[in-house]
């Protein structure tokens, strides 16, 4: 059974069909690609699997169970998380806080233990500023624990908001545009970074533009034009594929 799945999904707003029959899955421990076009449909999948849009059609399974009906925050603690193409950081705090946010998702205390600070308050968030600082070491950004968001370079940003994703105890990592705004030495470190990921367990599913960084780093390619699926395959594959080459570069295919 897949990790996650996506059985004929669509959605519509009003007449616009954004998202039209799509059927993608994703195995455990992948890294997956979802690709095309500017306004091809990829961010909309992404609000479809992570409950921000209700789908008009199909289903979505995490795990064997159905997504239907579940508003975001439930789908965050089934153990789907993402990132987003805009940084999302709260950049005059510090980089712990910021991942600090993703654990309390799933806070174990109740109201009056945070105001009165009594001691299950005290310990859990001993836990999670451990947890959290494990993590930041773990991708390498143990020296800039107390250093404010905002401070960081660029790519090191997006490591504090994939590492928020992390902190949610996410299995299922989703990826929107992690290479936009690098230059390539930055996305060379990316790429390593998120094979380290995969390495540590996590899965990703990713849209990305930077086609050095799909080819490079992708088990499977999904590619959408128009809402449609026009192909899916392995990188080579999908770099020869006519239907990709045209939907990027507007080519016409030469009838055989």
């Amino acid at each position: 059974m897949p990790m996650f799945e996506a059985k004929d999904i669509s959605m519509h707003f009003g007449g616009l069909i954004a998202v039209d029959r799509v059927s993608m899955h994703v195995e455990k421990g992948e890294i997956v690609s979802l690709i095309g076009p500017n306004g091809a449909g990829k961010t909309t999948v992404f609000n479809m699997i992570t409950g921000v849009y209700n789908i008009t059609g199909g289903n979505l399974l995490f795990e064997g169970v159905s997504l239907e009906d579940k508003i975001p925050q439930q789908i965050v603690g089934m153990g789907i998380s993402r990132t987003f193409q805009n940084l999302r950081l709260f950049s005059k705090s510090r980089v712990i806080e910021n991942v600090l946010i993703g654990m309390h998702l799933h806070t174990r205390y109740g109201f009056f233990d945070s105001l009165l600070r009594l001691p299950r308050f005290r310990r859990l968030e001993d836990e999670y500023t451990l947890k959290a600082i494990r993590i930041l070491e773990k991708i390498g950004l143990g020296a800039h624990i107390d250093s404010l968001a905002g401070s960081l370079p660029y790519g090191e940003q997006r490591k504090v908001e994939i590492a928020r994703a992390i902190a949610t105890d996410a299995r299922l990592i989703l990826l929107d545009e992690p290479a936009a705004g690098m230059n390539p030495a930055e996305s060379q470190e990316l790429m390593r970074f998120i094979r380290s990921l995969r390495d540590e367990g996590f899965t990703i599913l990713l849209i990305e533009h930077d086609m050095q960084v799909v080819m490079n780093i992708s088990d499977r390619i999904y590619v959408l034009d128009h809402g449609k699926l026009i192909a899916q395959g392995l990188p080579g594959k999908i770099a020869e594929n006519p239907l990709v080459v045209e939907a990027y570069l507007g080519a016409k295919r030469e009838d055989a």
